[in-house]
Parts: structure tokens; sequence; C-alpha cells
């Protein structure tokens, strides 16, 4: 008989790639999960790792039991949404993972109207990139993921996650008040100091062909994740940058809009896996996210 313990580990083990990795992340020994492993490889009676250099590779019978193992925790998880929903109150953890603006514009409200209708619910928010945060809900880190999606870059497609639109984001040229009436148009911001996220972040590789479309390779002046930072330069006059709309929802920059061209928006969405879709807890905090993204977009 399979141990669905030790199935788990060599799925693990698939999706992160190491066995120092797999025991950070579920904060075992090394040593335990290599010992966890090498017992499913004696109940299932046939190699499933290969050493290749300094990693471990998965045979093609672990990758069958891998298949086989995400299909079972999807039906546990099932199982545990079912039973959670026969309870009399709504109740459990949530993992939830945001990117900054959307921590920030809609998980106050969010956790307000869940105190209200829902006190029994715990959310555990982690900031994460969009792209990673969808990938790791899908694994299993995260019960729901709150993501972003550019114009004309769409974010991976994930087997058995199911998504929900939140908003639908208005990207904006902000630029430092005093220049307003100097700026129609976002070639008008061609030599000015420009800010960004980081590469690779869906958000700057956007940006750029905004500008190079528009006939120009902008002056990246200043890097950084944290869109409060733009803000922050922009209001001080020493740059401009492309800000989404829902940023208005934490504090309105006191920034000049300039409008681009086609009016764009990002889709903000929130993500989760089929098997955990239903659980009580989960639906709850769906609901809730949704309700108050409504009221978010400026």
């Amino acid at each position: 008989m399979l141990d669905l313990h030790r199935l788990s580990l060599l799925r693990e083990l698939a999706l992160r790639g190491t066995i120092t990795e797999v025991a950070a992340a579920l904060n075992f020994a090394p040593s335990t999960v290599s010992a966890q492993l090498t017992r499913l490889e004696k109940e299932a009676g046939t190699t499933l790792l290969v050493s290749s250099g300094r990693r471990l590779m998965l045979t093609t019978a672990a990758l069958g039991l891998v298949k086989h193992a995400n299909q079972m925790l999807a039906i546990m998880e099932e199982a545990t949404a079912e039973l959670a929903a026969a309870a009399d109150t709504v109740a459990g953890t949530v993992r939830l993972s945001m990117f900054q603006t959307s921590a920030l514009a809609l998980l106050p409200g969010t956790l307000r109207l869940l105190s209200q209708k829902h006190p029994d619910v715990r959310v555990e928010m982690t900031q994460r990139e969009p792209e990673q945060a969808l990938h790791d809900t899908w694994s299993g880190d995260f019960d729901i993921v709150v993501a972003e999606q550019y114009p004309g870059h769409a974010v991976p497609q994930l087997p058995d996650m199911i998504s929900t639109a939140l908003v639908e984001d208005p990207l904006r040229l902000a630029v430092p008040k005093n220049l307003a009436a100097n700026i129609a148009d976002i070639g008008g911001a061609a030599d000015l100091p420009w800010i960004m996220e980081p590469a690779p972040a869906a958000s700057r590789h956007w940006a750029l062909q905004q500008c190079r479309v528009a006939g120009f390779e902008p002056d990246i002046r200043y890097s950084s994740a944290d869109l409060q930072t733009h803000v922050q330069l922009i209001e001080a006059g020493e740059g401009v940058a492309i800000l989404p709309g829902i940023l208005g929802g934490y504090r309105p920059p006191d920034v000049a809009w300039v409008p681009l061209a086609d009016k764009p928006r990002r889709q903000v969405f929130l993500a989760m896996r089929q098997a955990s879709a239903q659980h009580p807890a989960v639906v709850a905090v769906a609901t809730a996210l949704q309700r108050h993204a409504q009221h978010a977009a400026a």
C-alpha cells in the first residue's frame, strides 16, 4: 500500500526540484524527506529517483505516481470542503497571496467585511509577484491568489485552476503636477526620468513597449517593486511612471494623470484550485474580495 504522505513528498520534489527546497517548504529536515522517499521507493517496488549531477530526476514511474498523487490530494481537498460545508459556522484558515497594489487597495476592506460576516475565518496573507503566486497556488502553497494580467501579456494557464475577474484597472501616465501643462501624451515624457518595476515584471515589459511604440527609449532612472516609492518620486518631481488606477484605493496620489492611447486596462482577478474552491472559508474570502473590489478601482 502506497502512503499518501510520501506520495505528496514525491509530488513536492517534482514541483520544487530538490530535496533541500522540499524540506524548506515543509519545515522538515532534508534527511527526513530523503528517508521518506526511500521508503516510498520500497513500497512501490521500483526505482523512482535517479541521480543526475547534484540533482535527483524522477523516473517515468515516479512521474506517473505524481499524477495520481495530484488526483488523490484533490479528492482530499474536496472531501475537506464537504465536511466544512456541513458545519454550523463558516470557519478556517485561508492562505491568500496578493501583489502590492491589490493588498493596499483591497485587503483592509476585505478583512472588514469578513470580520462582520464571518469572524471565525482567519486570513493569512503573503505578498508575492503574481506569476509566481499563481504557480504556488496551483501547487498548494496558497488557497487564493489575487493576480494581474496586462494587455497582450497572458498569464500562464495552469490545470485545475478557476479564476474570477475582480476589476478592470485603468493604466495611465502619472507625472508631477508642475509638468502637467507640458505633457499631453506619453511621447511628451520622452526626455524625462522614468520609474519602473524591476525586470522581469510584466508591468515593466508592458511599459517599455508603450514607450518604444511611441518612438523613444525611456531613461529608466529608478527601479523599484514598491509602487508607493513610484508615487513619492513623482510627487517630488523626480520622474514619471505608468501607474494603475487601483492604487488610488489606498491613497489617491498627488500627481497629474495623462491618458494613454486606447485607454488600456490591466485585469485584476482571483484564482484558486478547483478542488478547494467550494470550501466555505475560501468562498467567504473570495466573495468578500469581489464585493470590496467593486469599489476600489479609480
